[in-house]
């Protein structure tokens, strides 16, 4: 017998390690290397994550490992204590975990790509000039480099944060060690990314979905080498593995996108702060709207707080006012004082942005004879018109037909778009400032790749122009000659039925706000609104964002939410309501049984009840403790790994759900 076995995370959804012997040709699989073993009456790749001199399998029962894929370590040690912390604390498979940290050709039975080779680290020595604030920002943070210690960077749109993490990046990378910096979309890498090889003469290591396998695996190897020290990525590059990490840096730390939805459902920012705890290294959370939970955790947990208060140069905040349109006539959505401010900004040469955050020509199709509406087959969703694409799309599941040119229920020609969306804006704009360049950036105008970079491009070139699109353009970019800002549909967040409704409104409403003025002319944003008495918007313009956060913390300590309790969601679905249902009453039932602090909310119907043909019913557990509802979703994970699962029923656990 040898004298050690191998332990092997397999992707899979099992909770512990499987034991093997070593392969037969005597190859030494390394912790960190990926193998190819048997399982069952197929093969799985899995990665070897620890030697161990005694196994429980019986002899009988222990096999072989068939191949080692990798001659050296892709994870090192450090990367697969990580990655094992934080399946533990998301209740999640560990080999899921780890291969979520490879890119997808290695996931599969493929040789690692050879990396191409940089230069060593270098910064040009130009003389960028700071503020009071900003110097102040990098010196708190410099005086922590090389311990652990967590900064919230709370800097108004335009104050230079972006200047603050560059600087920070290059006194880390003279001491020899590396930068990971997160963003919460692709789009706002190419900016970034421009910046910093601007700056960083050996460039920078860019990872995002956006990339093909190839690109993406090639990057992977050369910031898992050290070969390029500065990391820009998205959500998942908080996975990967960065040797010598000496800062990480959130940008727009407040972004729902750093949330992952399915699968491994971790937050990226939560990562971050534990990424550089263990670490060792200082942690810089940005944001000109930062969370409420990051916002308490200057209180509760020791965050120390850094405020930009002043936006860089001779720029101004912008001016915010509303709209009242309950009495307006709209045209395309547009009221007539923001039409006529949209002409003035054009006379002079400016440019304008219109911000309505729901893409295609319009939300819904109706039939005006019989009030068919189009509804999607597989979800309870509308689907919405593209009208330049010829097509009905339903946003969640994907399914679309063509527009049909009579009604589908009563076959009259009398069907009519109600509501509008980017599209329509753009199409009615467009005809009426003929010789003004408009510009179209949201998810259908942008989906080829560098279709956005041309578009910005176009936007920085022109004088005169109209930018018209979703929040893809509230979030980080610079356009010095916008002047005006007008914003669509906005009480959308006022009555939601999520709790971070209002939240999430006001951080994206003030950063498209933010978008306004950043050049040498003054900005102004016009809010159409039709309840401009609302106490939300009396505080957002009178007192701005941070009393706001105020009082939305105060009313959530009131009701009891996060960030004062913490949650665990349990979601259960199939394609007959009654199943899900039942499953998690039984649950309900189990935890009610438990003397514990946890209350136990449901089950009721998911916000979206029926998505893609499946019913989706949700059991929400909350503690005033962390570790209660922490312990309580570990023993209910064991708990229905004992029970048997109606047929068709899948589950899964939501640690602190967005």
């Amino acid at each position: 017998m040898p004298y050690y076995y191998l332990s092997v995370a397999l992707n899979g959804p099992f909770y512990h390690h499987f034991d093997y012997l070593p392969p037969q040709e005597g190859a030494e699989c390394q912790p960190g290397c990926r193998v190819l073993v048997p399982f069952a009456r197929t093969r799985k790749i899995g990665v070897v994550v620890a030697h161990v001199a005694r196994t429980t399998v019986t002899a009988a029962k222990l096999r072989r490992v068939l191949q080692c894929l990798d001659e050296k370590p892709l994870l090192n040690t450090a990367d697969l204590v990580y990655l094992d912390w934080v399946a533990r604390y998301y209740q999640h498979p560990p080999g899921e975990v780890i291969l979520a940290a490879l890119p997808v050709r290695l996931r599969k039975r493929r040789k690692a790509l050879a990396p191409a080779q940089s230069a060593a680290p270098a910064c040009r020595t130009a003389d960028y000039p700071l503020n009071a604030e900003q110097q102040a920002a990098i010196q708190a943070v410099q005086a922590r480099l090389g311990q652990f210690a967590v900064f919230l960077l709370e800097g108004v749109t335009g104050s230079g944060k972006t200047e603050v993490y560059l600087q920070l990046a290059q006194q880390v990378l003279a001491r020899q060690q590396s930068v990971l910096l997160l963003v919460p979309e692709i789009a706002l890498t190419p900016q970034l990314q421009q910046r910093f090889t601007e700056r960083f003469t050996t460039g920078v290591s860019v990872l995002h979905s956006g990339l093909n396998e190839t690109e993406r695996e090639r990057a992977w190897h050369q910031v898992r080498l050290g070969l390029t020290p500065f990391v820009v990525g998205t959500r998942s590059s908080v996975l990967n593995p960065v040797p010598h990490l000496g800062i990480v840096i959130v940008d727009e730390e407040h972004e729902p996108a750093y949330k992952q939805q399915d699968g491994l459902r971790y937050s990226a920012r939560d990562m971050a702060v534990a990424r550089a705890q263990r670490a060792a290294c200082p942690v810089v959370l940005g944001s000109a709207t930062p969370s409420l939970e990051s916002i308490h955790n200057v209180t509760c947990r020791g965050y120390q707080r850094l405020r930009l208060q002043h936006r860089a140069g001779i720029a101004l905040p912008p001016e915010l006012q509303l709209l009242d349109i309950r009495d307006q006539p709209l045209s395309a959505g547009l009221s007539a004082p923001l039409l006529t401010a949209l002409q003035a900004t054009l006379a002079a040469g400016e440019q304008a942005m219109i911000f309505i955050n729901r893409r295609g020509y319009a939300p819904v199709l109706t039939c005006y004879s019989c009030d068919w509406i189009s509804e999607c087959a597989q979800c309870d969703a509308y689907q919405t018109m593209h009208r330049s694409q010829g097509v009905l799309r339903c946003h969640h599941c994907g399914a679309q037909q063509t527009i049909p040119r009579q009604c589908p229920a009563c076959a009259a020609y009398d069907l009519h778009p109600l509501g509008q969306g980017t599209e329509k804006v753009g199409d009615f704009l467009r005809d009426r400032f003929p010789d003004t360049p408009l510009l179209r950036i949201d998810r259908d105008a942008t989906s080829r790749k560098g279709s956005l970079q041309a578009l910005l491009d176009q936007v920085h070139a022109a004088a005169a122009a109209v930018l018209v699109g979703t929040q893809m353009l509230a979030k980080g970019h610079h356009f010095p000659r916008v002047t005006l800002v007008g914003i669509l549909n906005a009480d959308g967040g006022l009555y939601s039925a999520d709790f971070r409704g209002s939240e999430r409104m006001a951080q994206l409403l003030m950063q498209v706000a933010g978008r306004a003025g950043r050049g040498d002319r003054p900005g102004r944003v016009l809010i159409q609104t039709r309840h401009p008495e609302h106490p939300v918007w009396q505080t957002l313009l009178r007192e701005g964002y941070p009393a706001f956060a105020q009082v939305a913390l105060a009313e959530r300590q009131a009701a009891g939410y996060p960030p004062y309790t913490h949650q665990v969601l349990i979601r259960a679905e199939a394609k007959k309501p009654e199943l899900p249902e039942q499953f998690l009453q039984q649950i309900a039932a189990w935890v009610q049984q438990q003397a514990t602090e946890v209350t136990c909310w449901g089950p009721v119907p998911a916000p979206m009840a029926r998505r893609v043909g499946r019913y989706r019913i949700h059991l929400l557990l909350q503690s005033a403790r962390r570790r209660c509802v922490q312990d309580l979703a570990r023993a209910l994970r064991h708990y229905v790994q004992t029970q048997p699962i109606p047929n068709g029923v899948s589950w899964s656990l939501d640690i602190d759900p967005v």
